[in-house]
């Protein structure tokens, strides 16, 4: 049944974008005859609009009716224009800012539910929602803090939310299994795997106490750091389907003219969000994964404040130095490294020629140096490198697909900001800085220390290894002497396995038989 669920949101989802003219709207050079006449005929089904229109705000309009985790993906697509070009992008953007509100007496029983507490003893004041996200929406509250009265901001979860992303994966996974089946040169795009990101991503976040767990975690890790904050988090009034947080009174980035108003330093701004992100990153392997401009405000001191930390991202100690040692020889142009690092961290298969890739490396970088500052872009250099990794028999790495996001999202904002902007310059302290102090004495003695408790983990647990090893060999040479043998409840469940696969066996041959005999009387008939 799930199978057959899965083909018609399958066949919903190309209804709505042929309906909504996206399919038509597609431009048609480099695609095939059957594909142009597939595009064709989505056209006329297509409502009554002109081409240009069907351009500017439909892609956005049919991805709202798909669904919530339509919606997710779509907010990151509008961050690539180099992927889906600038037409759709800033179609797709129009999604931060317009998804619809649910009524407030079922936020109220949501939170209630959650809680098992009424809101009116919760709140001092309760209001209607102001923000409204593919997950959940946003209500100011005053909060009473003895004799304090303070403004709270109160994230609450979706009605049903839950089971539509359930379902909308099922079509997710369908249409990664037959790209994998039927398309053999994305298979080292691992789409299966990367749906499977997804949805880990998506559950996550639809956990609010995980939410606000990691506002406290980055809380911790960034009480030091200079122009940058995060919420504080009231857990009293924190559960499944609610998180309640310190409201923050600034300017969302995306309003630039307000932050000039404000005078606020753009340019200053945009370095501390870049600074910022890749100190979360190697400093602490753990960052914020949805930084667009709708998630980050800046407060009248000129502190970045940011919010919505339903997506987070980690990368463990190895990754960590990896993204360090490429992002620091593409600065130092030193390519070799760049490729040396490729090959030890296994992202190209060990059969390739090291210098050959470092080639194909200094390809990609020396045009993105010869630049100016305001055309230097990390999305080009990711879309670059891609491009040479299908030469390198490169896989898609489901750990880095966060990192690779997100760090093209901070950078597109730093830009808004700042359109010189160059990330190379802003990034060059916190990575050089990242490198002398891990890759060096530093470094080795940390690795001592690791090495040290991992042996002393492995002392601790080897009685217990001895124990099963022992186990395991009289179970071996059992089994040698008397033969694999079967419980009697997995003898009987292989058995109806077989008899259901022989019962729609039969089955299928005889509707290829009534197929024939069908045939053949057609055939006759002429």
């Amino acid at each position: 049944m799930s199978t057959i669920s899965a083909y018609y949101r399958l066949v919903r989802l190309g209804w709505v974008l042929a309906r909504e003219g996206v399919i038509s709207a597609l431009p048609t050079e480099g695609m095939p005859l059957p594909a142009r006449m597939a595009q064709a005929a989505a056209g006329l089904v297509a409502r009554n609009r002109s081409r240009d229109r069907a351009r500017s705000d439909n892609l956005a309009r049919a991805v709202e009716r798909l669904g919530p985790s339509y919606v997710k993906i779509g907010q990151f697509l509008a961050t690539r224009p180099d992927v889906v070009g600038d037409d759709f992008a800033a179609d797709l953007a129009l999604l931060q800012d317009r998804m619809a509100t649910f009524p407030k007496p079922l936020a109220a029983s949501q939170i209630e539910a959650s809680l098992g507490r009424r809101v009116d003893d919760l709140f001092v004041e309760f209001a209607d929602p102001i923000a409204a996200a593919s997950v959940a929406q946003v209500h100011p509250a005053e909060v009473a803090y003895g004799d304090e009265i303070r403004k709270m901001a109160v994230k609450v979860i979706r009605p049903g939310v839950r089971e539509r992303f359930a379902q909308d994966l099922e079509a997710q996974y369908l249409i990664s299994h037959l790209q994998e089946r039927f398309h053999p040169p994305s298979r080292r795009l691992r789409p299966v795997e990367v749906t499977r990101t997804l949805e880990q991503t998506t559950r996550i976040e639809m956990d609010l106490r995980l939410e606000a767990a990691a506002l406290s975690e980055l809380a911790e890790n960034t009480k030091e750091d200079p122009g940058f904050r995060v919420p504080k988090v009231d857990w009293e009034r924190t559960g499944r389907d609610v998180v309640t947080m310190e409201w923050i009174d600034g300017i969302k980035m995306s309003d630039v003219e307000g932050l000039k108003a404000a005078g606020h330093d753009l340019p200053q701004l945009a370095q501390t969000l870049m600074q910022s992100f890749l100190r979360h990153t190697l400093r602490d392997g753990f960052f914020h994964a949805d930084m667009h401009q709708g998630n980050l405000f800046v407060d009248p001191q000129g502190t970045i404040v940011a919010v919505d930390m339903g997506i987070v991202g980690r990368l463990g100690k190895k990754e960590r130095r990896f993204l360090a040692e490429i992002l620091f020889g593409f600065i130092t142009r030193d390519y070799r490294r760049v490729s040396d690092v490729h090959f030890e961290a296994g992202y190209v298969p060990a059969h390739h020629d090291r210098a050959s890739f470092a080639q194909a490396i200094r390809a990609i970088g020396e045009p993105i140096h010869g630049q100016p500052a305001d055309t230097i872009s990390m999305a080009k250099l990711l879309t670059l490198l891609f491009e040479v990794t299908e030469l390198f028999d490169m896989e898609t790495r489901p750990e880095l697909i966060m990192l690779q996001k997100t760090m093209v999202v901070v950078e597109g904002v730093s830009r808004s900001l700042d359109p010189h902007f160059n990330m190379w310059k802003a990034s060059e302290p916190v990575v050089g800085g990242w490198i002398r102090d891990n890759l060096g004495p530093k470094r080795i003695a940390g690795d001592l220390k690791d090495g040290l408790m991992a042996a002393l983990r492995l002392a601790e647990a080897m009685p217990d290894l001895a124990s099963r090893a022992e186990k395991m060999s009289y179970e071996i040479s059992a089994m040698a002497e008397n033969g694999f043998r079967f419980d009697a409840s997995t003898a009987e469940a292989i058995g109806r396995s077989e008899a259901r696969h022989s019962r729609w066996g039969r089955v299928a041959l005889w509707v290829i038989a009534v197929s024939l005999v069908y045939i053949a009387f057609r055939i006759s008939e002429f």
